[in-house]
């Protein structure tokens, strides 16, 4: 039986990335892009080690599958299971997250979506 991981790393793609973030950020929601581009910014750092790539690949690639546990389509929980997989990846790579990974992120929210309401 193939490893999870491995099936989804498969489906990523630096095109289909940007493409999946063009589409949906809007009904995906701040949260979910940002742990995406958190992950993506940490993913291109070569000091990033390969295992915690080989995660970092598995989560963005689930981002990306179009058929996964939950829709995307369903309106308030169609990323929910994104965001698990994305903050669970999180979780497991976050001493190679840099500061600078989570600025990135940061800045390209804001010319997405403006400044963050408190």
């Amino acid at each position: 039986m193939p490893n999870p991981q491995d099936v989804y790393s498969a489906h990523y793609s630096e095109d289909s990335f940007w493409d999946k973030l063009a589409r949906g950020a809007l009904r995906a929601g701040r949260d979910v892009v940002e742990s995406a581009l958190t992950l993506y910014y940490s993913l291109q750092d070569k000091d990033t080690p390969k295992w915690a790539k080989t995660v970092i690949l598995g989560s963005l690639g689930y981002f990306i599958l179009p058929t996964d546990a939950i829709p995307d389509l369903i309106p308030g929980v169609g990323y929910a299971d994104d965001l698990g997989a994305l903050a669970a990846a999180l979780g497991m790579v976050a001493a190679y997250i840099k500061d600078e990974h989570k600025e990135k992120a940061r800045d390209k929210l804001i010319d997405w979506f403006g400044e963050a309401r408190e």
